[in-house]
């Protein structure tokens, strides 16, 4: 799936960590961001990974793992 920079999106299942976006990365628990939060895409780090803005922070997911949301 193609993803764009303001595109809403959620996790598609829970994950087992987040990974910050920080200039140093940081593991942080998967429960700062629930399954069905809406996030926005602030940037695209690499053809597989966007970092994306959520009320508890920005973080780097994989496109594999979230869906655009009609919201």
């Amino acid at each position: 799936m193609d993803f764009n920079i303001k595109d809403k999106v959620k996790l598609k299942n829970p994950l087992s960590y987040l990974k910050t976006s920080d200039n140093m990365p940081m593991l942080r628990p998967p429960d700062l961001v629930a399954i069905d939060e809406v996030g926005e895409i602030i940037a695209i780090k690499s053809p597989d990974t966007v970092e994306i803005k959520f009320r508890r922070g920005s973080f780097l997911i994989d496109t594999d793992k979230i869906e655009k949301t009609q919201i």
